[in-house]
């Protein structure tokens, strides 16, 4: 499909739309840009008008100077969806993209119908914090040759099961992040809103369907971040793929995408 763009407040943001049905936007984690979601988009817009994007600082969208804010991303994600011309759509996000899933239906609560959150959690300090070896990855990467850095953060969000089982998706996804990859002062910029995200005290006001699909095996986001969000959140079930690891949206696309596809049409 061809590249659209948006504008957000002079940020230029790169989208794309497939498929016909009800929308269903996808935004993306830390570092990911429109192509980093593996098959599902083009699974779920058999069933959907998907709208996917670059957030800013990644892809074909502006990197703006930081640090971020995920408010800022989220009315970034509002933007997109005026450009796309939709109304009120479904809304998939994944890591950071799943925190700014949830700025979104806080900020603009009349476009949202229904709520995916992945490999996500609240938030702030009373979240759990992030399991040893991704702190340990995190740390390391802005220090390391891009080639090694990158390969090493592929490996921590995949997940033991995908380096042991599946060596070539490993290889797809690395290839994918040579190709794709954001510059160093982008991804610090996102990281930036991802870490000072706190939405803790204000998801229990999420009113929409939300479901929440976790890896139990997620190197990331710790998996017990899941239940929270479903304690927290009114109207909210949980989704759990055992031994699955941050990227589960990827090296599990066939059942993620029947996941939300019964979810969404229910």
């Amino acid at each position: 499909m061809s590249v659209r763009y948006a504008h957000s407040s002079g940020v230029r943001l790169a989208y794309e739309v497939r498929g016909d049905g009800e929308p269903l936007v996808f935004i993306h984690g830390l570092g990911y840009d429109r192509f980093g979601w593996g098959p599902l988009p083009d699974l779920l817009a058999k069933d959907f008008r998907v709208v996917v994007f670059d957030n800013r600082g990644v892809g074909d969208s502006d990197v703006p100077e930081g640090p971020y804010a995920v408010s800022q991303m989220a009315a970034d994600v509002a933007a997109v969806l005026d450009a796309a011309d939709v109304e009120q759509t479904n809304v998939f996000g994944v890591s950071l993209g799943g925190y700014i899933a949830q700025e979104l239906a806080l900020m603009y609560p009349e476009r949202v119908r229904k709520l995916v959150l992945g490999s996500t959690a609240p938030g702030g300090p009373r979240s759990h914090p992030m399991p040893a070896p991704g702190l340990e990855a995190f740390g390391r990467f802005p220090t390391m040759e891009r080639e090694a850095g990158l390969r090493l953060m592929v490996e921590n969000s995949l997940g033991g099961h995908a380096v042991r089982e599946r060596s070539e998706l490993v290889e797809e996804i690395y290839a994918y992040r040579l190709e794709r990859g954001p510059t160093l002062a982008g991804w610090q910029a996102q990281a930036y809103a991802g870490a000072t995200f706190d939405a803790y005290d204000r998801v229990g006001k999420i009113e929409v369907p939300t479901l929440v699909i976790q890896g139990g095996g997620d190197k990331v986001v710790d998996p017990r971040n899941a239940g929270l969000l479903v304690e927290l959140i009114p109207d909210a079930r949980l989704e759990l793929i055992p031994d699955r690891g941050h990227l589960l949206v990827w090296e599990e696309g066939d059942r993620v995408a029947s996941i939300v596809k019964e979810f969404l049409e229910s």
